[in-house]
């Protein structure tokens, strides 16, 4: 199903029904200010795990908590004075911060690591959504490879080596592009074409910030 929004005036009644259809379980396609993404409620098990299906990937860098601000997922994460000067810097932006979790983030998640990926994304309608359902998303890029997948998560391993970048044509551009996608219950679709770019990431979980993944985001900022 697609709903047609305007993002600088998004419909309550629209947001309202997205924030719903997210708590019973549903994956919601939008756009972001860097390519389309799908995400899902953090409270929702049986969404993440419907999420991490369709994704194909084993290695959780490639997920990330989508919040409002960093007071936000300063509830999941541990950021010291620094690095929250780094992140109020770059925030928001096409940048995602891979930080250590606090205990029983992970059980959340239904992740193995003691880490995770946010960002503040600089685009309204992620943003309002958030604020609709009150609580961060969890999201992962958008692919073209998605359309009809059957199989589950692929059988590569965590390394701390870089990821690789996300090759253009496998980003999409417009919002009806993503009805190929079975397991979408929603397409919020702003009528607009979108740029085939993809989020710079950095782990902040060390002593030293590790570029992981070179994307839209300027760095060293």
């Amino acid at each position: 199903m697609i709903e047609y929004i305007v993002p600088s005036n998004i419909d309550d009644r629209i947001l309202t029904r997205a924030a719903q259809m997210l708590e019973n379980s549903a994956l919601v396609a939008l756009p972001t200010d860097t390519s389309w993404s799908i995400v899902c409620s953090i409270k929702s098990q049986a969404a993440i795990k419907k999420l991490r299906h369709i994704s194909g990937e084993r290695d959780e860098r490639h997920f990330t908590m989508l919040c409002s601000s960093i007071s936000q997922f300063s509830e999941f994460c541990n950021i010291n004075n620094n690095r929250f000067r780094i992140i109020n810097r770059l925030s928001p932006g096409p940048y995602v911060f891979i930080l250590k979790t606090f205990s029983g983030t992970e059980k959340n998640l239904d992740i193995r690591r003691h880490e995770v990926g946010v960002r503040i994304p600089d685009y309204p309608v992620p943003i309002r959504l958030i604020e609709t359902i009150r609580s961060p998303l969890y999201s992962i890029t958008a692919k073209r490879s998605m359309a009809g997948m059957e199989s589950g998560w692929t059988e590569h391993e965590h390394t701390d080596t870089e990821l690789p970048p996300i090759p253009e044509e496998e980003l999409f551009e417009c919002g009806w592009e993503l009805e190929n996608i079975n397991s979408l219950d929603l397409i919020l679709d702003s009528g607009e074409e979108r740029e085939r770019i993809f989020s710079t990431i950095l782990d902040m979980c060390g002593d030293e910030i590790k570029l992981l993944r070179q994307g839209a985001g300027v760095w060293p900022a």
